[in-house]
């Protein structure tokens, strides 16, 4: 595909960003990369999304255990876990996809559980040989099922039907039963409601703790040892890998890179409540600067289609920008408050984020920054216009001027 669009010619592989300046004289970024190199561009899209900084945490004896200790978003394939003693702490998203696949390998296994997660079954049957052929054959059948699934998840995770929550539930209490153990089994029963976490779904996370060799920990992890881990009851629990299963800084997005805005103004001290942004995309005094995947923008629907939506509405505000004749835009404070002031209201009516188990979706300040309170209809219906009057624009011996 990259091939196909003539992107290869344009993609810099194994190039790490370390800054980005924006200069008001001449209306550009200036990137900084690691090898020291500069460049300028006039538009900057930040498209890290939300899993750009793997958070690891702050446990004693953990940066001086002889083992091996990698985190599963920089997984050590060198490191064969074959007979191994392993330790995985943390037990939501990365977890599950990767504990049923190293639980037959490993000679024991120990999942260290902080708060157990509602784990729904994946329904991800193939469509049979001949289901493919009929959809070749008929590719207005296949937009038919693709959009009948896109009106499904529409309404399952919009988060406010009370029906789709409970029945969630009862799918989820459902899947528990095939845990064997009935201690093991309400360890993994969750203690708060559907959506107040991020839902996961997997066909063997569960069926793994019927294995013998694997174990579930639901005391406090207190510190790592030369032997092992050590929990709040006391208990030493012998290892000699640790995984940590303990997911990203999910609040960073752009900000994962030092980035400076108007006036010398760091995107971190902008974002010193918590990232804010006009519809996920623009944040007030960093012109020409877009994210993909960007504060309040995640739920609610395939993520691929919020980013098109994302895109379709960045290419349009570029395109007004031109054919005004001005060179940069710049979200209007006033604008992008007001925009963050109601969607917090609306996120409030979302019951099941009022809960004190959502610390994936909030800030330092305790503002829920990750997520989309509605469908991806309202979203792309918010963003069809071109409302270049929220926005400050110039050129590039204009860039001092204020509204």
């Amino acid at each position: 595909t990259a091939r196909e669009y003539g992107i290869l010619d344009r993609v810099r592989l194994g190039t790490t960003v370390v800054a980005a300046v924006w200069d008001d004289a001449t209306a550009r970024w200036v990137l900084t990369l690691d090898s020291g190199e500069e460049l300028e561009a006039q538009f900057l899209i930040g498209a890290v999304g939300m899993f750009g900084e793997i958070a690891v945490p702050d446990i004693p004896g953990l940066d001086a255990f002889p083992g091996k200790v990698f985190h599963s978003a920089a997984w050590d394939h060198d490191h064969d876990l074959t007979g191994r003693r392993v330790g995985v702490i943390g037990s939501a998203a990365s977890a599950t996809q990767f504990v049923p696949v190293i639980a037959p390998l490993v000679e024991q296994l120990v999942v260290f559980q902080r708060t157990p997660n509602w784990v729904l079954p994946k329904d991800d049957t193939p469509y049979t040989p001949e289901q493919i052929e009929e959809f070749r054959a008929n590719p207005e059948l296949m937009a038919e099922r693709r959009q009948q699934l896109f009106e499904g998840v529409e309404v399952a995770l919009t988060y406010v039907g009370s029906n789709t929550m409970s029945l969630a539930e009862q799918v989820g209490l459902a899947a528990l039963e095939v845990v064997e153990d009935p201690d093991t089994r309400a360890r993994l029963t969750p203690d708060h409601p559907f959506g107040c976490k991020r839902p996961l779904l997997s066909n063997d996370y569960l069926q793994t703790f019927n294995r013998p060799n694997v174990s579930l920990v639901v005391d406090p992890v207190e510190q790592v040892t030369a032997d092992g881990v050590v929990t709040a009851d006391g208990a030493l629990h012998e290892v000699d890998t640790i995984v940590l299963a303990t997911g990203f800084a999910t609040t960073r997005y752009i900000s994962a890179v030092d980035v400076t805005g108007r006036e010398g103004v760091h995107l971190d001290d902008a974002w010193e409540d918590g990232p804010s942004a006009y519809l996920g995309v623009t944040t007030a005094g960093f012109p020409n600067l877009f994210m993909l995947y960007g504060p309040n923008t995640n739920g609610g629907n395939s993520i691929i289609l919020m980013l098109e939506h994302q895109v379709e509405y960045l290419l349009r505000l570029v395109g007004a920008l031109e054919a005004e004749g001005d060179e940069w835009l710049d979200v209007r404070p006033e604008v992008m408050d007001a925009y963050n002031a109601t969607l917090q209201d609306e996120i409030s009516s979302v019951d099941v984020w009022q809960a004190s188990c959502n610390g994936y979706y909030r800030s330092a300040s305790g503002r829920i920054v990750t997520q989309w309170p509605h469908n991806f209809t309202e979203y792309r219906a918010r963003t069809e216009r071109v409302d270049l009057d929220s926005f400050v624009t110039g050129s590039a011996d204009q860039t001092g001027a204020t509204p």
